[in-house]
């Protein structure tokens, strides 16, 4: 970590964590001891502190700090606004390129992977690299014959130094929990550590890769690039032009910011629906708005190192709970709650509450139209996270089953970026096109 004390460290994390005025209030003392510096200008001062002391922690990590960074992005949306824009910058840096190998050990992993002759396999490539993840890096290049293909090599030793990262960052969880309110960073980081399994095998990639393109091949929303040849720890696919999701959510017209929301939500529950598989790892950088020559939009989707298999597509018990919500049938919805183990079975609780902490947390799908803005997903936060409310104390005693964990972590991180897009979806015509148990019976 740092040089400073991790008390003092955690001190000042949780104190720029407080919404302005309670730091403020907090502060006040030391705001009368620092200069006579007003405590409203001594919290922004914390508060940029506590990002830049965030940042040299976790750019300790390389890897796992990008791998973190990446899955707790999205979730910035929820912070205040006054406090989100210090974490804004540092954990935007956590998505940027890591620094790239040398092209003579890319060469000598090629060799290896793709045989000493790996050359003859492409008419041009690229020494240096298009972008860098955090278990490898993607070159351009010209396959043999002659289509442009992304070709993606993963870091020696990737696996290892990927566990031990986010090994590191179990032991500190505590102090980045501050970041989002109410969510528990352990399970996060433990699920992160379970699947790098998955993600390091680009076989499975491959094959997760290969059935969305198959699925999505001539689709007039989304495009997935096709699977050109696989080999261990080297991965080439097609190469897919387009804009990234980061420059449409910081640069993007409001008419691109709304096409980019409605096709990321379509794919979000068309995809398990059509494929059986669904894309795990929804953060910005794996999707681009791709512009065709008619002037119309489509969704270009990268990256299917992480997916969660759901062979039947979405769980109906969602759809039927969502719907009962909407119904007002207090009743039925924790009757279904507590079939399904997200009321263990020692807990009563209160079916009206239930009703009442879940519909505004419903609210995008009641409406033909919702508007997703970083305001409404504070709202939802606090709301949730003040140990004051109602709201928090109900939801302590709801249980999520492990089934359910990657499923609720997709559909939280696709909504913290729709909240970043602004967009206004048309959510319900998606639900009642795709999600089983969604539409009324009868």
């Amino acid at each position: 970590m740092s040089d400073l004390p991790r008390k003092a460290v955690t001190r000042t994390v949780k104190l720029a964590a407080l919404p302005l005025g309670m730091a403020g209030r907090a502060t006040w003392g030391l705001g009368k001891l620092i200069g006579g510096k007003s405590a409203e200008i001594v919290a922004r001062e914390l508060q940029q502190r506590t990002a830049e002391q965030l940042f040299r922690t976790l750019g300790e990590l390389k890897g796992g700090a990008m791998k973190f960074g990446q899955a707790l992005s999205v979730f910035e949306s929820a912070l205040p606004e006054e406090v989100a824009g210090p974490y804004r910058a540092a954990l935007t840096k956590l998505q940027e390129a890591a620094p790239p190998l040398p092209s003579s050990t890319v060469h000598q992993v090629l060799a290896e992977r793709l045989g000493e002759n790996w050359r003859d396999l492409f008419q041009e490539f690229e020494d240096k690299p298009a972008a860098a993840a955090s278990i490898g890096q993607v070159h351009r290049a010209v396959w043999h014959d002659g289509r442009q293909v992304a070709v993606k090599v993963q870091y020696p030793g990737a696996g290892e130094a990927l566990l031990s990262d986010l090994r590191q960052l179990g032991r500190f969880a505590g102090l980045l929990g501050p970041l989002i309110p109410g969510m528990d960073i352990k399970p996060l980081i433990t699920e992160l550590r379970d699947r790098v399994a998955e993600e390091l095998d680009y076989e499975l990639e491959a094959e997760a890769q290969r059935t969305h393109a198959d699925a999505f091949e001539g689709d007039a929303d989304v495009v997935v690039p096709a699977v050109v040849h696989q080999g261990d720890q080297v991965l080439v696919t097609e190469w897919m032009e387009g804009t990234p999701l980061s420059e449409v959510i910081a640069d993007g017209t409001q008419e691109e910011r709304d096409r980019a929301g409605q096709l990321l939500a379509r794919f979000l529950f068309s995809g398990p629906a059509r494929t059986g598989l669904l894309h795990a790892d929804p953060h910005p950088g794996n999707f681009r708005l791709i512009r065709a020559t008619d002037g119309t939009a489509k969704l270009g989707v990268l990256d299917f190192g992480t997916v969660d298999r759901l062979p039947g597509g979405w769980p109906e018990p969602i759809g039927r709970s969502l719907r009962m919500t909407l119904d007002g049938d207090a009743e039925g919805v924790y009757g279904h709650l507590c079939a399904e183990g997200f009321v263990k079975k020692s807990i009563e609780l209160d079916p009206d509450a239930v009703l009442d902490y879940l519909k505004p947390i419903i609210e995008p799908v009641e409406a033909d139209e919702f508007t997703f803005t970083r305001p409404w997903l504070r709202g939802q936060a606090a709301r949730i996270a003040d140990p004051r409310s109602p709201a928090h104390q109900l939801g302590r005693q709801i249980n999520l089953p492990p089934s359910y964990l990657l499923i609720h972590r997709v559909t939280l991180s696709t909504i913290g970026v729709l909240c970043q897009l602004g967009a206004t979806v048309r959510l319900r015509d998606e639900l009642e096109s795709w999600l089983p148990g969604f539409l009324p019976e009868g």
